[in-house]
């Protein structure tokens, strides 16, 4: 049975009248929605919970800043390396099989995670777990957007679904406060439950897809491309220890090099590409790639290092900063539900540009007021608000643009593309913020040495939004 019509076959989109005319979502639709939801809300919840338990971990378990930033990119790296082939897998398999199975790995990987004790099998917990959400990452992306048609309907689906993500985030980053005050662990341990649940009800609500019969997978494809990405990453993070110009970094750069160029031959042959280099001849598309970089590279490194700074520099408990940082997920809560809307009437690339500029101005006005010792009321919360504005109008609108006028059969693959362009975009980039800071080196509450890294964030965003200003002029002259 279809999620909004009674007859047998009837396809799982919410029904319109002949006119064209929009019927009421039901029940069931709105479920599966909310299972969608609940797993991007449990996504939110990781990424906030963790990075406030970054330092508690490192003192637990004795793990250096170069080190800790691992337990960030590892999940991320997971995430981003074989998202392709989750969005894929998706595709060929079946999104609702994909994803449900993703979920269970992702609980168990949760669980793990709380129950370690060294750093190296943390960190190796956090890679699995992120190799799972980059198949339910995909498979729930291409699901809701196989089930909203293009237009009103999915940018009102996508509207909520990014409402639910920043949520988990503004939730994750008070949870995570409390949680590693009692002990870290519990903010490995916390989603566990939630997770199984989404699991039950994702079993009961969504329908059954088919297979798709032609096609295949591209195991060479997802395996040098991941570990090209690791040893990039590996080589950035290690550099100022060993030297820029060591044999063991140039060598690694280049191993790096050569599986990228490898991924790029892979997939140029292979009969089923893990990415098909066609669906990037779309202006649009790229842009939005490119933009996702930007927005989630620049402020996964601007949380990692305000959370160095504010807990170990400044002496900040878990919870203080936790509120510290909490008007960014407030700003994105209450402004993702107005971004569907705004995509209707304006388009995405206007809400691309807003965002871009709102980023930039609020890594900015943070670099010009900071001064030796940053004040929360005038530079701090101004700043926030900014960034949670960025993310309000954007994550949503450069969603959609990424998948705009892609057909059904490859809505895994542009949901999956863009998705890994954020999680490796953020991951080169915070690697490269911790060579700078390991480079500055850092001095309790002295919020010098981090105004280089800072000046890496803005100047990410900065790019982000000239990629997006340029053509929109280009036109203008016209």
């Amino acid at each position: 049975m279809s999620l909004t019509q009674s007859r047998p076959g009837a396809p799982s989109r919410p029904a319109t009248s002949t006119l064209g005319v929009e019927l009421r979502w039901t029940a069931r639709l709105w479920g599966v929605l909310a299972v969608l939801c609940l797993v991007l809300f449990l996504d939110g919840l990781d990424v906030s919970m963790v990075g406030i338990a970054l330092p508690s971990i490192g003192h637990d378990l004795g793990l250096a800043p170069s080190s800790l930033q691992w337990i960030i990119n590892g999940y991320v790296l997971g995430y981003g390396g074989l998202m392709l082939l989750g969005g894929r897998t998706a595709d060929l398999l079946g999104r609702r099989r994909v994803f449900l199975a993703a979920l269970a790995v992702f609980a168990a990987a949760s669980l793990l995670g709380g129950l370690v004790d060294n750093g190296s099998l943390l960190i190796a917990t956090r890679f699995v777990k992120g190799v799972a959400a980059a198949f339910t990452a995909p498979a729930s992306l291409s699901i809701l957007t196989t089930t909203f048609p293009e237009g009103p309907q999915r940018n009102r689906a996508l509207s909520v679904f990014s409402l639910f993500g920043a949520l988990g985030y503004s939730s994750g980053l008070i949870l995570g406060g409390l949680l590693t005050g009692i002990g870290w662990r519990w903010t490995f341990l916390m989603p566990v439950p939630l997770a199984l649940f989404a699991l039950v009800a994702g079993l009961t609500l969504i329908p059954r897809d088919r297979r798709t019969e032609n096609g295949g997978h591209d195991p060479a494809g997802a395996i040098t491309l991941t570990a090209g990405m690791l040893l990039a990453v590996y080589a950035v993070v290690t550099a100022p220890d060993q030297g820029w110009a060591s044999a063991a970094t140039l060598g690694t750069f280049a191993l790096a090099v050569v599986l990228l160029f490898a991924f790029v031959l892979i997939e140029r042959r292979v009969r089923h590409p893990l990415i098909r280099f066609g669906i990037l001849r779309k202006a649009t598309t790229v842009r939005a790639n490119l933009s996702i970089v930007a927005l989630m590279g620049s402020y996964l490194s601007f949380q990692f290092m305000m959370t160095l700074f504010l807990q170990d520099g400044r002496g900040w408990s878990p919870l203080r900063m936790a509120f510290a940082l909490l008007p960014v997920g407030l700003i994105v809560a209450i402004g993702s539900p107005l971004a569907g809307r705004l995509v209707n009437r304006f388009g995405s690339a206007p809400l691309i540009i807003t965002s871009m500029t709102s980023a930039t101005l609020g890594y900015v006005w943070f670099l010009a007021t900071a001064g030796y010792t940053p004040d929360y009321a005038v530079t701090m919360l101004p700043s926030l608000l900014l960034l949670g504005g960025g993310f309000a109008f954007g994550y949503s609108a450069i969603m959609s643009q990424a998948t705009e006028g892609i057909d059904d059969s490859e809505q895994g693959l542009a949901s999956g593309l863009v998705q890994t362009s954020g999680q490796v975009g953020a991951a080169l980039v915070l690697a490269v913020l911790t060579a700078v800071l390991a480079g500055a080196g850092q001095s309790g509450a002295d919020f010098t040495p981090y105004r280089p890294g800072l000046g890496l964030v803005s100047g990410v965003a900065a790019i982000g939004l000239l990629l997006n200003l340029v053509p929109v002029l280009s036109l203008r002259r016209r």
